[in-house]
């Protein structure tokens, strides 16, 4: 069984994220829309989860600062 850990993320995955979790301007061209915010969000935090050995979707705040969270480690 996974446990609950401490992550730290670098600044150049928190800005990644941010970037992530900007609005998606588009014009309906050919009624295929983009992706939305959240399925955005939700890729970047899947990536980063894949990349550091967590379960993107326990990821939950600890309150050090932006770039520090808990969430259950999958190795």
């Amino acid at each position: 069984m996974s446990d609950i850990k401490d992550y730290e993320m670098t600044q150049e995955d928190l800005d990644a994220l941010l970037n992530a979790m900007k609005p998606v301007p588009y014009m309906i061209i050919g009624g295929v829309a983009p992706r939305s915010q959240q399925e955005n969000a939700n890729a970047a935090w899947k990536a980063l989860g894949e990349k550091m050995g967590f379960d993107y979707m326990t990821v939950r705040p600890n309150g050090k600062g932006d770039r520090f969270f808990t969430a259950r480690s999958t190795k």
